[in-house]
């Protein structure tokens, strides 16, 4: 069955001038000439994604969207009628908001984080502002040190919320927070602590996140990154320990804890050598 606002793998039935079309059990979904892939044959399989195009014809493309059905995304808002608004998901055609799945009304131009969704009664996509019916705490599926996929939420006065895996809730707190965020931000995180033992008002779990990855994994990756930093720069960088912690962040953007931690590392590796005002790669790196 074919799964609209989703990338599909569809067989290739039939050729015509103005694109393909595509296997859906049926007479076929057509793919436009611009998005066939050169060389395409009758029989071959294609990676698609699937939705209502603006005479309201289930159609395919190859174009990537910035997000499919149950991602929450920041999408840029470039028409706004009295019905609702219209965002960008980088296809031919716009995802509409409507005015009842608004917070606050939305502008033109403006930034806004939103899940897609399938409107039930035209099964078409369509998206949301309203995030909070999608989110819980009640029943979580994620364990403390897990790595999880963080989108920034909103801010706090200890924080900022975050959504985690498109399903849950948590808080990375700002002594956590060693870069510019801002809402609608993606990247990985950990789950640092859950608090199992005391529910909140609405018999909620509560979650402390984190950036990056827990123990010496996170480790690991700023490894990776000093040793770049390090090659580009012929093997030498003026910052120690005794750096200031501001400095270290804009340069490498990670906590001086971080960073000392895993310079000692790369040290007792003998990957790299202290030097009176830096840091050098091992002769033998």
């Amino acid at each position: 069955m074919v799964k609209v606002g989703e990338y599909n793998l569809l067989k290739v039935i039939r050729m015509v001038d103005f694109g393909v079309y595509l296997d859906d059990g049926g007479e076929g979904i057509l793919l436009p000439k611009r998005f066939v892939p050169t060389a395409t044959a009758i029989g071959d399989e294609l990676k698609v994604f699937v939705y209502h195009d603006g005479e309201d014809r289930i159609i395919a493309t190859t174009q990537q969207p910035k997000g499919v059905l149950g991602d929450i995304v920041k999408m840029r808002a470039v028409n706004v009628t009295q019905q609702g608004a219209f965002l960008d998901m980088g296809l031919m055609k716009d995802i509409f908001v409507p005015t009842s799945k608004q917070v606050n009304g939305m502008r033109t131009n403006g930034d806004y984080l939103v899940k897609i969704y399938l409107d039930e009664q035209t099964g078409r996509i369509a998206a949301t502002e309203k995030l909070e019916p999608y989110l819980s705490n009640e029943e979580l599926t994620v364990k403390e040190l897990e790595v999880v996929d963080l989108i920034v939420y909103r801010r706090t006065d200890i924080g900022y919320v975050c959504i985690i895996n498109n399903q849950h809730t948590g808080v990375i707190h700002f002594n956590e927070i060693y870069r510019n965020i801002q809402v609608g931000d993606k990247f990985i995180g950990f789950i640092k602590k859950i608090y199992p033992e005391s529910k909140d008002k609405d018999d909620r779990f509560r979650i402390d996140v984190a950036a990056g990855k827990p123990g010496y994994n996170r480790v690991e990756d700023e490894a990776e990154k000093i040793l770049r930093l390090l090659e580009e720069n012929n093997g030498y960088l003026p910052y120690h320990d005794k750096s200031l912690p501001d400095d270290i962040y804009d340069y490498f953007g990670m906590s001086k804890k971080t960073f000392k931690m895993t310079i000692g590392n790369l040290y007792r590796q003998r990957k790299i050598t202290f030097e009176p005002a830096g840091i050098k790669l091992s002769a033998n790196d």
